[in-house]
């Protein structure tokens, strides 16, 4: 048969017509008069060569042939409805996109989304990680997530937290106090962004007292998030944001073992001054904020 000519008005006749036991329950489920739901059926009757109800007082029954359609047909109008359902819920549920550097999407942001799925279950996130900033206003993208110290002409900023930076190692390197740091490589990585305030090595060394040791080597990277990876491999030690690798240092992938620590810049939440925020949009902005009081 082909699908072009399945009866489905029929079928969908005869599905509401088995499950209900009544031809006049049909027919009010369907919106349509009893007539028009035996009409139906006795047509697909036709077609299929069988009967598929015995007619009784008041109701019907499946006949054999009638048993062995109903299940498949039940199946299948459950399965569009769920369909069909799905694809509503995906049309009505917000939607918010985040803009946030790969290290800040991979340390801080990943982290807690089973918290965002607990706390938000209704909004669907999607984040852009990149390490280029995006043009709030002329991008789809809702929040964008920044760091620095600004300023940031046509948005409307609002500080997350302050970032912190200080050495951290494998504990398996033994690592216990300054003078350790001529043993191993010092890991850095590229600040995209030239600025005085920069947590540096060197700004580190300075407000430590001391002259900048030399190590066994440098370990160098584009990326904040190779470095931390990096030290986690035991290849050195880091100078890396304190929150980016809180996860690392409370499973016993790192440990900071000496001071000081040194202050970095902030990072903000941004959105773009001249749209209004939907309220899915506010509602992430709101668990970003707390997220980072917690």
């Amino acid at each position: 048969m082909h699908r072009r000519f399945l009866p489905l008005s029929a079928l969908r006749a005869f599905e509401a017509a088995a499950r209900l036991g009544s031809f006049k329950a049909a027919a009010e489920e369907l919106a349509v008069t009893p007539t028009a739901v035996s009409h139906q059926i006795r047509g697909l009757e036709q077609q299929v060569g069988a009967a598929l109800f015995t007619r009784q007082v008041r109701r019907v029954a499946l006949t054999d042939a009638g048993t062995r359609l109903y299940p498949v047909l039940r199946d299948g109008f459950d399965a569009f409805q769920a369909a069909l359902e799905r694809l509503t819920e995906a049309r009505q549920r917000p939607q918010v996109v985040i803009s946030a550097t790969n290290a800040f999407t991979a340390k801080w942001l990943l982290p807690r989304m089973g918290a965002f799925r607990r706390d938000l279950a209704g909004i669907d996130l999607q984040v852009q990680a990149s390490d280029e900033i995006v043009d709030l206003r002329s991008t789809a993208v809702d929040i964008a997530i920044r760091y620095g110290r600004g300023p940031y002409p046509g948005l409307t900023v609002e500080p997350l937290f302050t970032d912190r930076f200080a050495p951290v190692a494998n504990p398996r390197l033994g690592v216990r106090t300054i003078e350790d740091l001529a043993r191993w490589p010092l890991i850095y990585f590229e600040w995209r962004r030239q600025h005085p305030h920069n947590p540096t090595w060197e700004r580190w060394f300075a407000q430590a007292g001391r002259p900048e040791a030399s190590p066994a080597g440098e370990l160098r990277f584009s990326d904040e998030g190779h470095a931390i990876q990096a030290a986690v491999a035991g290849e050195g030690i880091a100078l890396v944001s304190q929150a980016l690798v809180a996860q690392e240092l409370a499973a016993g992938q790192l440990h900071q073992p000496f001071g000081p620590s040194i202050d970095g810049h902030t990072y903000h939440v941004a959105v773009s001054a001249e749209r209004a925020l939907s309220h899915g949009a506010r509602a992430v902005l709101e668990w970003l904020k707390a997220q980072a009081a917690g």
